[in-house]
């Protein structure tokens, strides 16, 4: 029986256009960004910390998409180095752990599996803050999940900021069960093994 984790559809495309980094592996902090799109939507995952906001919006001019053409905006959690420039996206709807928020808006949606496209939901995933969201993504090559439950492909193991590192192990057990790929904070796509930190 499939995962109820799992997305309806697998027909999403992902592409990283940020990957993120961390000062301790050289590249100062920035964090992971993504594009994905399906059915009319343009989703930006994590349009935080970047060397510049070229570095986030070259990368999704060359794919074809103008700021105004983002529909969508999701903050894996509140951290200044995930969030800082959501508002490059002035026609996005934004989207959190829960609520959405459309201009003056305020949607509540606190709802765990929460489906964006048939192909994108959020799960609830706290640990690293209380406020942490994954974004599972089906596309034809596989589920990719976009989460800070890892900062990178090594972890850390224990990582050394969570608010509850209980749930936080729960949250990485939980995806690696649904995983091919993740999208970690702040590093490359890596595929979950059993070396993956638990």
């Amino acid at each position: 029986m499939a995962s109820p984790d799992l997305p309806r559809s697998r027909s999403a495309r992902l592409d990283v256009v940020q990957v993120g980094s961390l000062t301790s592996t050289g590249g100062g902090v920035a964090s992971s960004c993504s594009l994905i799109r399906e059915a009319g939507r343009a989703i930006v995952v994590d349009p935080g910390m970047a060397a510049s906001q070229a570095a986030i919006l070259d990368p999704l001019r060359a794919l074809g998409l103008e700021p105004g053409d983002v529909t969508d905006v999701v903050i894996s959690h509140h951290h200044p180095d995930h969030t800082i420039n959501v508002g490059l996206f002035p026609n996005a709807a934004v989207h959190d752990f829960w609520a959405t928020y459309r201009g003056t808006v305020w949607e509540d949606a606190e709802d765990d599996r929460r489906e964006l496209t048939p192909s994108v939901r959020l799960l609830l995933v706290p640990g690293h803050t209380a406020e942490d969201v994954a974004t599972v993504v089906g596309t034809p090559d596989g589920v990719f999940v976009l989460t800070h439950l890892w900062w990178t492909a090594e972890g850390p193991a224990d990582d050394p900021v969570a608010e509850d590192p209980a749930a936080l192990h729960a949250g990485r057990a939980r995806v690696i069960a649904i995983a091919d790929r993740i999208v970690p904070g702040h590093g490359p796509v890596f595929a979950p093994d059993d070396l993956t930190p638990r």
